[in-house]
């Protein structure tokens, strides 16, 4: 019987594939159930049907890890909850190795799973053989098992989640199709159907593919275009049976799962072929498939016929070509549209919908019953993306490469190749012709290096020392002894004007921000749970005006996070992150050049630590502001965008007599790890206090000012810390290390690398970690210092030296010259 369109209702689902119906289920179980969920086809008809269905557990993060492990608990349990079975299997997973990269990348992963508390087995290629009978193995180098892989019927568990949130009083009307997205003073107040409206308080944009286009009619940028996905189905292959493990081959670009006696084949293939642009999907669209195109699947059978032989003589049932929604940067995009209150979207899943939609579905009720997330799902939160990723054409040629990386090994600071150049600093060309190797961030293109003339500015991808390590390392000697010009011009930057613009940032901010005008300050941002949303310097520009300065990567999350928590204050907030650009001149004669082209007095004196003032440099008028994240002496100089050409010629032009040079994003991460700064993101999330990430110096705690999250610092100080972040370097110099590793004190897992790199003033590499007790317990300087440390690097453990202090001047006498 169909369901009556209603009214209106407190929450309105658009879209009722997986996604959909497992937010829908979530938000009933939380008690939320005025839930009218929307398909404009047939429950699973978009894009869950044709899904493979593979859940594989083990994720890049513990947070992404978390996510899936809760679905697998969720879809083993609803049969019982909800008289539907999810066709939920565990079945166990093997993914094989073709080289000693890749070997490399699965020892990595092993390690991982051991951090995360799961099962994980390195096997050599007869051991793999033994879990799956049906391979060949003469051409492997290893494998790894995780026995808690499993696999799912995609429209059984869609039916399953669904009756599970009509159960608890969720409506759902299939074949209604929303027209418009309905808004009163910017915020969400229903939708418009073919049906007719629906009243609603909050509106989840569930729709896959189709989630462009509905974000467009409300808008909200939602950027995600779509991509043939492809696989087939074989013929029963003797020795195939319903508990044969999912076999993933991926320098193969291949993976295998039995389906009826026989094997489902697909694959990510290295260069995917995108659909139609996201408003040109046809209509109706409803459990469709594309063309075949055998000719494009062919590099995937190819590599199937290698791992299979059976295959040669067995033949194809069916071959499926469906449309899968890919975003820019491979993860999916959940969380609040900060274009529209009370506007959430789940979608973009790049083919690990089923595999996610459990613990997705859940953490997205949780957002929006609770206002907030509950853990830290910066990862795939939609405010990592800018209105200029949502450029359809730009798009198109971006997801041509995501889709491969599914399979490509994870390459160490791996860049994407395509839609670049995007945005470009006013000084690109003269970096770009001092031969810089240029990475992408926030759609910035930055030097991450500089290579010596002749030479091809290149990254040769590597799990050791990469080809580039001993010109960031002369970038990084020339910091500490000279004077190094960096382009950082991708700052986010804002101004935060008004008369209660104080007012505001002392609830939104840890540290004190009541200063003279002229001083910066270097704060956290926190929620009410007291963990970081951002860490920001705050430099008051006036009476009434501030500026905020943080990473490139944050700054619609920033202006979101702020402007959602002014409290009516009378303060307003500009994004001036394009008028500007930043140059840091950083290193023991950073005074004597900027001296050179100012008669402003650079003096400690006059100019100390944390002073900002406006300058007149060569012909330009700067703001100069004494700050440092490498910890060397030097300043960042805020240029009008017209100006920074100018300026950075007169720079280097007059730097010579000072040892002047040039430095990328590569030395800034070395020096600041040497130094101990923090990074949000890495050391800085939605799960760390400052207590955790030893910031309580800059949190106003010993006054009786209120800020956002201090009762919850308190709270946490009190307790003590159960994990404390630590910096440490590793004994031997041969070692390379990336981020990600797993930490051992005594013998036992302790922890996991945030950041790491090559430090050339240590000599070895250094980095941050979070180290905690296996009882739980507080983790007080005492356990840290009288530990045994080790580190595992692609599966051979290294002694490391672990320190609360910075590794480098500690005393900070480097910065207060």
């Amino acid at each position: 019987m169909a369901t009556e369109l209603p009214g209106r209702a407190q929450v309105v689902i658009i879209g009722g594939g997986v996604i959909g119906t497992s937010v829908a289920y979530h938000l009933t179980k939380l008690g939320l159930t005025d839930v009218v969920l929307l398909e404009q086809g047939q429950l699973s008809s978009g894009t869950t049907w044709h899904a493979a269905g593979l859940v594989g557990q083990l994720r890049a993060s513990e947070s992404a890890t978390r996510l899936v492990q809760y679905s697998t608990q969720l879809y083993a349990e609803l049969e019982n909850e909800t008289g539907l079975s999810a066709g939920y299997k565990r079945c166990g997973g093997v993914t094989v190795a073709r080289t000693e990269d890749r070997m490399t990348q699965l020892r990595r992963t092993a390690a991982s799973a051991e951090a995360f508390n799961m099962e994980c087995e390195l096997l050599s290629p007869e051991q793999a053989l033994e879990h799956y009978p049906v391979m060949r193995v003469d051409d492997l180098v290893g494998a790894i098992w995780l026995p808690g892989d499993g696999k799912a019927n995609p429209t059984d568990l869609t039916f399953a989640l669904a009756k599970g949130a009509r159960m608890r009083g969720a409506r759902i009307c299939e074949k209604t199709r929303v027209l418009d997205v309905l808004t009163t003073a910017g915020r969400v107040s229903g939708v418009r159907t073919d049906a007719g409206d629906v009243e609603a308080e909050i509106v989840v944009n569930c729709a896959g593919q189709w989630a462009k286009q509905i974000g467009a009619m409300a808008g909200v940028n939602v950027p995600l275009h779509s991509a043939e996905h492809f696989y087939v189905v074989s013929e029963r292959i003797d020795g195939v049976h319903p508990d044969l493990p999912i076999l993933r081959d991926p320098d193969g670009y291949t993976y295998f799962k039995e389906e009826v006696g026989g094997l489902v084949i697909g694959g990510f293939e290295p260069e995917a072929k995108p659909w139609v642009s996201p408003d040109q999907i046809p209509y109706p669209f409803e459990f469709q498939l594309l063309d075949e195109d055998w000719e494009h699947f062919e590099i995937l059978m190819n590599s199937a016929l290698l791992r299979i032989p059976a295959l040669e003589v067995t033949g194809i049932k069916k071959f499926y070509n469906g449309p899968e929604s890919f975003t820019p940067d491979n993860q999916f995009i959940l969380g609040a549209a900060p274009e529209l209150e009370n506007f959430f979207v789940g979608a973009g899943f790049n083919s690990v919908g089923i595999a996610t939609a459990g613990g997705a579905g859940r953490a997205l009720a949780e957002w929006i019953a609770n206002g907030a997330p509950t853990g830290d799902l910066t990862g795939v939160d939609i405010r990592r993306f800018a209105p200029f990723n949502g450029n359809s054409r730009w798009l198109h040629d971006r997801v041509a490469e995501v889709l491969g990386l599914h399979y490509e090994v994870p390459w160490p600071n791996r860049e994407m190749t395509t839609a670049r150049p995007f945005r470009r600093s006013p000084v690109h060309h003269l970096i770009d012709a001092a031969n810089a190797n240029f990475g992408s961030r926030m759609g910035w293109e930055r030097a991450n290096f500089f290579a010596p003339p002749g030479v091809a500015p290149t990254i040769e991808y590597t799990w050791g020392k990469p080809n580039w390590l001993p010109w960031s390392a002369a970038e990084q000697s020339n910091t500490r002894t000279n004077v190094t010009v960096f382009d950082q011009t991708s700052f986010s930057k804002y101004i935060l004007a008004g008369k209660d613009a104080e007012t505001a940032l002392q609830w939104l901010c840890t540290a004190d921000v009541a200063v003279p005008v002229g001083r910066s300050v270097y704060t956290g941002m926190l929620n009410e749970r007291g963990t970081y949303e951002s860490d920001v310097t705050v430099t008051r520009t006036g009476t009434e005006e501030f500026l905020i300065v943080s990473s490139a990567a944050t700054t619609e999350r920033d202006k979101d996070h702020i402007r959602s928590n002014l409290r009516g204050a009378n303060a307003s907030l500009v994004d001036v992150t394009s008028a500007y650009a930043v140059f840091g001149v950083m290193g023991p004669n950073s005074r004597d050049l900027v001296a050179s082209l100012t008669s402003a007095d650079l003096s400690d004196e006059v100019f100390p630590f944390g002073t900002s003032q406006e300058i007149a440099l060569g012909y330009a008028t700067v703001r100069a502001t004494r700050i440092t994240y490498v910890g060397e002496l030097g300043w960042e100089l805020y240029v009008p965008a017209e100006f920074a050409v100018g300026v950075y010629e007169d720079l280097m032009s007059e730097g010579a007599p000072f040892g002047v040079g040039r430095g990328g994003y590569y030395a800034i991460e070395s020096l600041r790890l040497e130094k101990g700064y923090r990074a949000f993101g890495r050391e800085l999330t939605p799960s760390e206090t400052p207590v955790e990430a030893g910031l309580l110096f800059a949190c106003k705690l010993k006054s009786d000012i209120p800020f956002l999250g201090r009762a919850a610092v308190e709270k946490a100080k009190a307790e003590g810390p159960r994990k404390r972040l630590v910096g440490f370097q590793v004994d031997d110099s041969e070692a390379m290390l990336w981020g990600g590793e797993l930490i051992r004190r005594d013998g036992v897992v302790a922890g996991q690398v945030t950041s790491a790199a090559w430090g050339e003033t240590i000599g070895a590499c250094v980095g941050l970690a979070y180290v905690r007790r296996p009882d739980d317990g507080v983790v007080d300087a005492n356990w840290v210092n009288f530990g045994d440390y080790q580190v595992n690097v692609g599966g051979r453990l290294y002694p490391i030296s672990v320190s609360l202090r910075p590794l480098y001047d500690p005393s900070n006498e480097r910065i207060r010259p």
